[in-house]
């Protein structure tokens, strides 16, 4: 069998359905009757054919009189017109079916009704002409004519088309049947207890709500320890009575790995390790005629997998084209190094700054969950680069709606927790807009502010000769272009350390003791150079400290790193320590400013967060955090520039 080596996606696919097509895996889903008002989503097995013509009758369109058009020749302004009440007009109410003979109707409006009983008639004015104010018989539709084909995704209207020409049921491909078996000793069930070791079963939920959304019906197996048989039992059990089954986790070559040779087993491994990643491990087989697929068991790798292979075969299934998602072309904000031979998928985060759609990759680790969260494409890298350079375009396809980009404010620079506070405000606040914050640094906001990549930058960059922060940073590296400095919040840095200090720090000269591992931030970090700044002051050598060269891109990694004794000690904010319950050891006090150029801070783009940003009950949740000063939360420092 194919054994972990890297397969070309479409050459593995393809190698899997020809085996799934001669077992005759590949054929339409049967057919099932359903009541029309049940069949939204669902896809027709059958075309639909109109019993009856809509409307099935002549009939009013508005309130008023029918009459034969004829009758009305020679009506105007100077020589009105009189036609017998209940002989040549007639009341109708729209809808009501047009009386034998006539062929016209004068709405209410424009008729004057004069004198009572029989002697009535009504006045015109005007002319009419035939079929005038008319819903003649199957202008809607035409009995026998075809309303939908088959294979065709029902949607709440055509399910109005189907019942109004006359049916009450609809035939359509029976939804597929999925089985998702979670494997993993380590697994435990959401709300359980947890102890070292000891990782959360999530996958299932994610993959089958994926699977749900594309039209599939779903069964989530309990977990399953890493056994051989026990395994081997389920799987053969899920086959009975499931059109596929997934096997999540065991599918790389481990000695727990067991999916490849079950399947191997039961029936054939066709592909053992595709070339892209995240995904590499995945396995493609059949057994007793049914697809058998090993997705691996880190959640960005499942997810990505389970798109790229069950997918398509669903649609199939349903009679259904693979659908290919939005797709937009967009400048990369940061340099992307990719492996030679696989095909690579790169979360990134978008917004339009200026005239280009501006692209900010995520997190690359394929255990990253909030990596989805926050992505709105995927970036695909071929698997003969190398990678690309900030500036390069790249192909994104997409994962929220397109008018989404043009609505988000794209923030590239150091990383601080009350951004997140400030997104969920402007969502709540403006649904329409979105806040979109990538961790690169002070220094790498400042520069993705010059080439146009960002609409602001947060920054906390000291200069070590003026003491000042970001000014002269700010005339270096963005010369002529016209910024505003607005005051955001004044920080504590200072060493996030275990509860109850147990190496007993007091402050940076500790750093070079043999005994404490030190985890730092990423070089063109504020924090960085706070760092270095105070370092250099002390005479303290940046190679004594063991952990120097270990970094970090954000105050909360830094945090957890010290939480989880990858590390003893590290600097950070206050606020980090206290979301971890962490001790702190508060060393200086520092200014984080917000970096905008004056063309988007005077935008309608901005405005609304500019108004979060200055309100009362902002500024309340950012102190709240603890370790804030906001007495400048708002206000303009600085302009600088033009």
């Amino acid at each position: 069998m194919t054994y972990l080596h890297d397969i070309p996606l479409d050459e593995a696919i393809a190698a899997w359905r020809q085996v799934l097509d001669a077992a005759g895996a590949l054929r339409r889903l049967p057919s099932e009757t359903l009541p029309v008002a049940e069949a939204n989503g669902r896809v027709t097995a059958a075309p639909v054919w109109a019993r009856i013509s809509v409307p099935h009758y002549h009939a009013a369109a508005m309130d008023g009189f029918a009459v034969v058009a004829h009758d009305t020749v020679g009506a105007t302004l100077t020589r009105p017109l009189h036609l017998g009440l209940g002989q040549q007009a007639r009341y109708v109410d729209t809808g009501d079916p047009l009386p034998p003979g006539t062929d016209a109707v004068i709405p209410i409006e424009e008729a004057q009704r004069l004198g009572e009983g029989e002697g009535a008639v009504i006045e015109i004015l005007a002319a009419t002409t035939p079929w005038k104010n008319v819903r003649v018989m199957g202008e809607d539709i035409v009995a026998t004519e075809l309303v939908v084909p088959a294979n065709h995704r029902l949607r709440p209207q055509d399910l109005g088309a189907i019942a109004g020409s006359g049916h009450t049921h609809v035939q359509v491909y029976r939804r597929p049947r999925i089985a998702i078996l979670p494997t993993g000793t380590e697994l435990v069930a959401p709300g359980a207890d947890l102890k070292p070791g000891d990782i959360i079963e999530f996958n299932c939920i994610v993959l089958g709500a994926m699977a749900e959304e594309w039209g599939a019906r779903v069964n989530r197996l309990p977990i399953l320890a890493d056994d051989y048989q026990t395994i081997k039992r389920a799987v053969l059990a899920a086959i009975e009575d499931h059109d596929l089954v997934v096997i999540n986790a065991g599918s790389s070559s481990g000695s727990e790995d067991f999916t490849a040779p079950i399947i191997a087993e039961l029936g054939e491994v066709v592909v053992h390790g595709l070339a892209i990643r995240p995904g590499h491990p995945a396995v493609l087989g059949c057994a007793r005629g049914r697809p058998v697929v090993g997705i691996p068991g880190y959640p960005v790798s499942a997810m990505v997998t389970f798109d790229l292979l069950v997918r398509p075969l669903l649609q199939q299934w349903m009679g259904q084209e693979a659908e290919a998602r939005p797709r937009v072309e967009a400048v990369l904000t940061r340099k992307i190094l990719s492996p030679i031979g696989q095909d690579e998928y790169v979360r990134v985060t978008l917004g339009r700054v200026g005239d280009r759609i501006v692209a900010t990759p995520l997190s690359r680790g394929a255990g990253v969950i909030m990596s989805m969260v926050r992505a709105d494409g995927m970036a695909y890298i071929p698997r003969f680069s190398e990678g690309l350079n900030a500036g390069d375009t790249v192909t994104v396809d997409l994962l929220r709606a397109p008018g989404v980009i043009d609505r988000t404010i794209v923030h590239l620079g150091s990383h601080d927790l009350t951004l997140d506070l400030l997104a969920d405000q402007l969502r709540r606040e403006r649904p329409d807009r979105a806040l979109s914050s990538g961790n690169v640094g002070s220094l790498s906001g400042l520069l993705a502010l010059r080439r146009g990549e960002a609409h602001l930058a947060g920054s906390h960059l000291l200069d070590e000769e003026t003491g000042e922060y970001n000014l002269s940073y700010i005339r270096r590296y963005l010369p002529g272009m016209p910024v505003v400095v607005l005051g955001f919040v004044g920080r504590t840095q200072g060493l996030i350390v275990p509860r109850g200090n147990p190496r007993q720090l007091g402050g940076l000269a500790d750093l070079t003791r043999p005994d404490v591992v030190f985890v730092n931030r990423q070089r063109g970090a504020g924090t960085r150079v706070l760092l270095d700044y105070h370092l250099q002051r002390m005479g303290i050598d940046a190679a004594a400290i063991q952990g120097y060269d270990r970094v970090e891109f954000t105050h909360m990694a830094v945090a957890a790193a010290v939480q989880s004794h990858a590390a003893d000690c590290g600097l950070g904010i206050l606020a980090a320590a206290r979301a971890l319950d962490l001790d702190f050891i508060p060393l200086f006090e520092e200014q984080y400013q917000l970096i905008i150029p004056r063309v988007y801070y005077e935008s309608d783009l901005l405005a609304p967060l500019l108004d979060i940003v200055r309100s009362p009950s902002f500024r309340s949740a950012v102190s709240a955090l603890g370790g804030y000063d906001v007495a400048h939360m708002g206000e303009i420092l600085h302009e600088v520039g033009g």
